[in-house]
């Protein structure tokens, strides 16, 4: 098991392209971490003011509407995101497959309540579980790159997307009890006996965002970087050749 403290870090000048990998498919590690994250965080931006959202999403590696990698999420019509996304439709998404709770630190802060709470360290059991989410779970981070675009309205392509976003995102109690990172109030989000899932996905006035899983951008713990792209078989680069698979023409 890996020792954080005294992790062999190596960070990379990464201002530009770096360590970069082209290939027909999408690098295992993202499709992990999209597979396994809870949440995933959206970068929009507008009048060079980015603001960045927690979101809810669901990754498919196609859909009966496109062939390619596809990430569903939806949004509130009048939402600050929607508003960007409507003026710039560019954006950046960050998943992560390393637990979100900050673990203990050396130095005691009675004034930070954090998680885990201080029990969860007064077993052997617990504190072996804790180092496993620290260390051996804790590996990278995916930077996805591309444009999102808002769903049609009314579409077959909206509710189909609707419908695989729901069945991706009910999760019983656990997601009443979050119910307030999403602004639905508790009585709403208890009335629809679903965990709230409703109030966010399946309204009429509900906007579905896709974005086509392109390029990007992974970084482990040890400050390693290595850039990604996804091509077709048959597209070639700016001169003409085909593009290289892993540098394999």
């Amino acid at each position: 098991m890996a020792d954080l403290s005294n992790a062999p870090l190596n960070w990379q000048a990464s201002a530009t392209t770096t360590n970069p990998q082209i290939s027909t498919s999408l690098p295992a590690e993202v499709v992990s971490c999209l597979k396994h994250a809870r949440f995933l965080h959206l970068a929009t931006c507008s009048d060079l003011f980015p603001h960045v959202s927690l979101m809810n999403y669901t990754y498919l590696p196609s859909t009966p509407f496109s062939p390619h990698p596809t990430i569903i999420m939806t949004t509130n019509p009048s939402s600050k995101k929607t508003m960007n996304l409507v003026r710039n439709p560019r954006v950046s998404l960050l998943v992560h497959d390393w637990v979100s709770h900050r673990p203990p630190t050396r130095a005691h802060d009675p004034t930070r309540e954090g998680s885990p709470p201080p029990q969860a360290t007064q077993s052997s059991l617990a504190s072996l579980l804790l180092n496993m989410n620290t260390s051996a779970l804790s590996s990278i981070s995916a930077t996805i790159d591309g444009q999102a675009r808002l769903v049609e309205s009314g579409s077959e392509e909206e509710k189909w997307c609707k419908d695989r976003h729901l069945e991706n995102n009910t999760f019983g109690d656990q997601a009443r009890e979050e119910q307030g990172v999403f602004g639905a109030t508790q009585n709403a989000a208890a009335s629809e006996g679903d965990g709230g899932t409703s109030c966010y996905i399946e309204g009429e006035e509900v906007r579905v965002v896709l974005v086509r899983v392109k390029e990007g951008r992974i970084a482990d713990w040890k400050g390693g970087v290595k850039d990604w792209k996804i091509v077709t078989e048959v597209e070639g680069d700016d001169r003409g050749r085909h593009a290289m698979v892993n540098g394999i023409t």
